[in-house]
C-alpha cells in the first residue's frame, strides 16, 4: 500500500513495475504509466478497449507487475505537467522518462526529438534523420514517430513533412493539428 492507501503490489504480492491512471482531456482520456525511473507510456484515446490492450501490453513487458494507480506517487507530476501542458501553462516537460520501452535507432531519433525541437517549432522527417547521422532515413524516422512510447511528452506531433504537410499521426491528425494549434505552430480550428 502506498501513503494514500491505493495498493501498488501485482496480484502475485511484488511490488508493481509499471503504475497507471488514464486522465481526460480536451484530446481525448490518455493512459499515463510510469516505473520508478520515470513515465513510460503515454496512450491517446484510452477508451475501455484501448485502454485493456495498452495495460495488456505493458503487463507483457513487465511480467505482469502493472498496477491501476491514479492516486500513485508515481503518476502525480506526470498527471500535473500533462494538465498543464494542455491548459497552455507548460512549454517544456521536465519528467523523469523511462525509455525501456524504444531502443536502436527509435530511441536516437526520440531523444533527439525530445533534446533539440522546442515548444512551437516543427522539425521534417528528413531534417530529424540528418540530425542523428541518417540523412536518408526520413521514413525510418516516420517509424520511429509511429512506435514512440511517449506522445506528446517526447513531440513526435512536432515532425512535419518537408512539403509544409502535418505528416501522420497515431494520436489522429485532428489531435496532431490541436497540439500545434496549442505550441501556436498553426491557426486554432474554427470549429
Amino acid at each position: 500500500m502506498n501513503s494514500e492507501g491505493h495498493n501498488t503490489q501485482t496480484a502475485s504480492g511484488g511490488p508493481a513495475a509499471v503504475e497507471w491512471a488514464v486522465v481526460d482531456s480536451d484530446i481525448g482520456p490518455l493512459l499515463l504509466a510510469a516505473t520508478q525511473d520515470g513515465l513510460v507510456n503515454v496512450v491517446f484515446h484510452a477508451h475501455p478497449r484501448v485502454r485493456d490492450k495498452a495495460v495488456a501490453g505493458l503487463a507483457a513487458r513487465f511480467d505482469g507487475a502493472v498496477v491501476h494507480a491514479p492516486d500513485s506517487p508515481r503518476l502525480a507530476e506526470p498527471i500535473r505537467q500533462m494538465r498543464a501542458y494542455l491548459a497552455g501553462q507548460l512549454r517544456a516537460f521536465t519528467l523523469a522518462l523511462d525509455w525501456s520501452l524504444t531502443d536502436g535507432f527509435n530511441r536516437q531519433v526520440l531523444r533527439e526529438l525530445n533534446d533539440g525541437v522546442p515548444y512551437g517549432a516543427v522539425v521534417g522527417y528528413g531534417d530529424l534523420a540528418a540530425r542523428v547521422g541518417q540523412p536518408g532515413a526520413a521514413q525510418a524516422v516516420g517509424a520511429a514517430m509511429g512506435s514512440n512510447p511517449l506522445p506528446v511528452v517526447v513531440p513526435c506531433h512536432r515532425v512535419v513533412e518537408r512539403d509544409g504537410g502535418i505528416g501522420g499521426f497515431g494520436g489522429g491528425l485532428e489531435t496532431k493539428r490541436k497540439l500545434l494549434a496549442l505550441e501556436g505552430v498553426l491557426p486554432e480550428p474554427l470549429f
